[in-house]
């Protein structure tokens, strides 16, 4: 029973996208209540510190990460900051506005972000954390910052300024050494960590940094052909690993290019399986949730795909047409489920509802 008036209450999303799901005020203010919940919620918490010594047991998620300690784990609450940043950006009159405001306020602290910063060197084995995902998702919060001409972004990202620093030095460092992509499905994924790297370097104007990240994305997948996306996706996964792949190339192929490398990578069978709807048979598992956000990153994807192909590519409609089911399918679930899902899904929502 509550099923069904769940899906009663959002059918509009559920018509296959008659019309495309939008990021309407009301939608808006349900989104935000999830990351306003849980970026000051410490527990239950997945963190991925390495305990090197006796003396750092007792280090609680808030002693280690003073701004992003909440929504479960440490990108979760990077990227729940971003969608606060961008809904406050591109919404400013949201009945919520002064809440979302007063989060960012709070975890955006000089001195809160210095330390953050300092995580990276203070503790061992600290190089890799959270690479390339949170990496990512940090770049992106940043990038919002740099574009927005507003006293309270200014001083946002200008605190924000060491952190970046410090996730630009530990990948610079990286990316000459990586030698293989990940090409998984879940947060590993090369492909998105360098399409997110390459919009902050074009918004931020590092042109080296943006070279080194294309060439190295041409490097790994610039002669990629028949992809098997028929074999997608893993049972946990929240990414398309070849819509990734495709969405990171438009990004570094000029057009005629890009066309000619996308007509190559996919073939049949799997463009036709990449369409299908995720299956998501219990929405309170924290892994199976995934395949929730797996709709948006599809959707996101295609949308940006098709935005990059010429007039009268058969896929340009196709993608648009097939993001909004995608939308349609992955909004309704996003309210239905609890807290493996309350704490990251809204953000990936938001991001897929872009024009």
């Amino acid at each position: 029973m509550k099923k069904s008036l769940l899906a009663f209450a959002f059918s509009p999303f559920l018509i296959f996208a008659q019309e495309a799901p939008k990021l309407t005020d009301e939608m808006a203010v349900k989104l935000s209540e999830k990351p306003l919940h849980c970026i000051n919620q410490e527990y239950p918490n997945k963190t991925a510190h390495i305990i090197n010594n006796a003396g750092e047991v007792p280090l609680t998620p808030k002693d280690l990460h003073p701004s992003f300690y909440g929504c479960f784990d440490w990108h979760s609450s990077v990227h729940g900051h971003w969608m606060l940043v961008r809904l406050l950006k591109t919404k400013p009159n949201l009945p919520n506005a002064k809440d979302i405001e007063n989060i960012l306020d709070n975890s955006l602290k000089k001195e809160n972000l210095q330390a953050e910063a300092d995580y990276f060197t203070k503790y061992q084995l600290t190089t890799t954390f959270e690479r390339t995902y949170g990496w990512a998702w940090l770049l992106k919060l940043d990038e919002e910052l740099i574009n927005w001409n507003h006293p309270k972004a200014k001083i946002w990202h200008q605190n924000l300024k060491p952190l970046t620093d410090q996730i630009l030095k530990s990948w610079k460092a990286y990316l000459p050494k990586q030698t293989y992509p990940n090409r998984t499905g879940v947060h590993p994924n090369t492909a998105f960590g360098l399409a997110f790297a390459i919009d902050w370097a074009v918004a931020n104007k590092d042109k080296e940094f943006e070279i080194q990240l294309k060439e190295k994305a041409k490097y790994f997948y610039g002669k990629d052909q028949k992809t098997p996306a028929y074999l997608e996706p893993d049972g946990s996964d929240f990414f398309s690993p070849s819509l990734e792949i495709a969405d990171l190339m438009r990004r570094v192929l000029p057009q005629k290019e890009f066309v000619l490398w996308l007509n190559n990578f996919y073939e049949k069978r799997s463009l036709e399986n990449i369409e299908k709807i995720p299956v998501v048979s219990d929405l309170s598992d924290y892994q199976t949730v995934h395949l929730v956000g797996l709709s948006f990153s599809k959707a996101w994807c295609m949308k940006g795909i098709a935005k990059s192909l010429p007039d009268g590519h058969p896929l340009k409609k196709d993608f648009k047409k097939t993001a909004d089911v995608f939308l349609a399918n992955g909004l309704p679930l996003l309210f239905q489920g609890n807290y493996g899902g309350d704490h990251w899904l809204a953000s990936f929502a938001v991001n897929s509802l872009e024009d």
